[in-house]
């Protein structure tokens, strides 16, 4: 391919690079991933004739969704194996960190995880077909089958979705003072105030990997949630903070023990009460924030 050649390329591929990154992160729940599957989208793309390519957005789209797939099939066997809970890599959505991605309710910690439970080919249906609005021809060419086929597994995965699908949030008015409110009684350990802002029903998600300590199973009810924090606040070797931020499209707390990460806490609303919370411990999913914040991990 000429520099000319090679320049167009470049150029078309950046201007639809925040689309591509979005279908590989939603498909994978990693951005490690992601990065990885533009990248082998990349090296393919340069290779391809221009000429030929009728829809340049449908082109890429269908490359990072074939990568996607076969990467998706392989972490699919790693999470088999995986200690605890598996939560998403959680992704800074705040406009001045993350205006290279485009953000869709769909991003959200407890929909990733709503996408978990579904096959590799129904994610990526679902994806293309729910979030981004492609045509069943269109979806149909990305993963290998034929329209009709796409159309019933679409169907199939909406319906799935739907009936485990989070409700909606709160307003922001509503969710700051509970969000305050939960900040102040995770660094002074005001277990009543924590419990006061806790749906009874409230479960929380720790996800450490087998490296950092976290619950091996999902935590439910607020008394037990407020035990689970109770006991980790005793035995954390130092001073632990709170900062506001927002996650995956959501708000969270970044957790810092002495200054550095020690983890990310993803929360979810509902009728102004906390009803889920996602906390990310595990060091490798944490690299992605810890650049972009300029912190250092523990």
């Amino acid at each position: 391919m000429s520099d000319h050649a090679t320049n167009v390329a470049t150029e078309i591929f950046l201007a639809h690079r925040n689309l591509l990154f979005t279908v590989a992160y939603e498909m994978l729940g990693s951005a490690a991933d992601a990065e990885d599957v533009l990248q082998e989208t990349w090296l393919r793309w340069v290779r391809a004739d221009l000429g030929q390519v009728r829809d340049q957005r449908a082109y890429l789209v269908r490359i990072t969704t074939r990568q996607a797939l076969n990467r998706l099939r392989v972490l699919k066997r790693r999470k088999e194996s995986y200690v605890g809970p598996w939560l998403p890599e959680p992704l800074l959505t705040t406009p001045d960190v993350a205006e290279d991605v485009e953000l869709a309710e769909s991003v959200s910690m407890a929909l990733m995880l709503v996408l978990e439970t579904l096959s590799p080919t129904e994610r990526a249906v679902f994806v293309l077909r729910e979030v981004f609005d492609f045509g069943y021809d269109e979806i149909a060419a990305a993963v290998g089958k034929n329209p009709a086929a796409v159309r019933q597994i679409a169907h199939r995965a909406r319906r799935h979705v739907e009936a485990r699908r989070p409700r909606e949030t709160v307003s922001s008015d509503q969710t700051q003072a509970v969000l305050e409110s939960f900040r102040r009684a995770f660094e002074t350990g005001d277990l009543q105030l924590m419990l006061d802002v806790l749906a009874p029903d409230v479960v929380l998600v720790s996800d450490g990997g087998g490296v950092k300590q976290a619950a091996l199973r999902p935590i439910a009810g607020a008394e037990k949630v407020v035990r689970a924090f109770s006991g980790g606040l005793r035995k954390a070797e130092g001073t632990l903070t709170g900062e506001l931020t927002v996650v995956n499209g959501n708000p969270a707390l970044l957790v810092h023990l002495n200054g550095e990460l020690d983890g990310v806490l993803a929360i979810r609303f509902e009728d102004a009460r906390i009803t889920g919370l996602y906390y990310v411990r595990n060091p490798e999913k944490l690299t992605h924030i810890a650049a972009e914040t300029s912190l250092t991990l523990r």
